[in-house]
């Protein structure tokens, strides 16, 4: 169900400002759709309780959200505005990722230590792989053959073949890793970890660490106040890879990070529990979901600056964009 939806020539039409964004809020059990010209809110979906992980088909026609306590992943139409199915998603589905050709999603059931392969065409879950503690943090590489799974509580990230499903090797990393993202030509794939405060990058092909971005070192925060410090979540990189940007959670920032040299070029102000972030379509605008300031911030990368602030409310949790 919708309520005061976005018509879709709105949403298709025009330059880039014509993009819109759509954000998961956990707690006002909703999807916000925002206007990225104006800034403004516009309507909101009804997709199931706790929504929390978001993508685009690769598309751009479908909308799928992890309600993560209705137990399913809800698809929407974006033309209609409307749910169109309800697929399985094993128990509380947190984060999840698509496969390039949009026909399978790897989905984290924290619960229980899962990660459940969906196709889905037939809307049935095709395999449940182990991993270890509370997993989170999905990604599958740019040619769809290697699922990664982070699992929080026990610091490891799982490989498996995203066809079978079958475990390749299980590494370790720095505590709760929260988010993981190949880098685009699929040579990278990083995983930021939320308690030690780095993001760890590692060789596809050779498995091993070859760099780690220690955020906590950098000390981008005065460390006046206990309740305001860097945690690395969400990564969004540019299509050409040269430039990433990783969310730092309650550091109430959002950082640039040079991929080459993993050197950290910049930070922005963002608000409070930056955690998941998303590049506009052209590129030049960065949004960033703020969970305890309920709100969302925009960056225009290019200009080096924050352009405005959406107040949604509740406790904005993941975020895409729309052409």
């Amino acid at each position: 169900m919708i309520r005061a939806a976005v018509p879709l020539f709105l949403l298709l039409a025009g330059p880039a400002n014509a993009d819109t964004l759509y954000v998961s809020d956990e707690e006002g059990n909703v999807v916000h759709v925002i206007d990225a010209a104006s800034l403004k809110e516009t309507g909101r979906l009804d997709v199931g309780k706790r929504p929390r992980g978001i993508a685009l088909s690769p598309d751009k026609r479908t909308l799928y959200i992890a309600a993560s306590d209705s137990n399913d992943i809800a698809a929407v139409d974006l033309a209609s505005g409307k749910v169109t199915a309800r697929l399985p998603s094993g128990p509380d589905p947190e984060t999840f990722a698509l496969s390039p050709d949009g026909r399978r999603l790897y989905v984290a059931n924290e619960n229980d230590n899962l990660m459940s392969i969906v196709d889905i065409a037939e809307a049935r879950t095709v395999a449940e792989v182990p991993v270890g503690g509370e997993p989170e943090g999905t990604a599958v590489s740019p040619d769809g053959r290697l699922a990664v799974q982070a699992a929080e509580s026990s610091s490891s990230v799982h490989l498996a073949d995203a066809a079978t499903g079958k475990v390749l090797a299980n590494l370790l990393v720095d505590q709760r890793p929260r988010f993981v993202a190949f880098t685009p030509d699929g040579a990278r794939f990083w995983v930021s970890s939320e308690l030690r405060g780095t993001v760890s990058v590692f060789d596809t092909a050779t498995r091993r660490l070859v760099g780690k971005i220690d955020f906590q070192a950098a000390k981008l925060t005065d460390g006046k106040d206990p309740e305001v410090f860097v945690q690395p979540v969400g990564v969004a990189f540019t299509r050409d890879g040269r430039r990433a940007f990783v969310g730092l959670g309650r550091a109430k920032l959002v950082a640039e990070v040079d991929p080459a040299t993993l050197a950290i070029v910049r930070t922005w102000p963002a608000g409070w529990r930056a955690w998941n972030v998303a590049l506009s379509p052209d590129e030049t605008r960065l949004y960033t979901a703020n969970g305890l300031s309920g709100d969302v911030t925009a960056i225009d990368v290019v200009a080096d600056k924050v352009i405005g602030t959406v107040h949604t409310g509740g406790k904005p949790w993941g975020i895409v964009v729309a052409p």
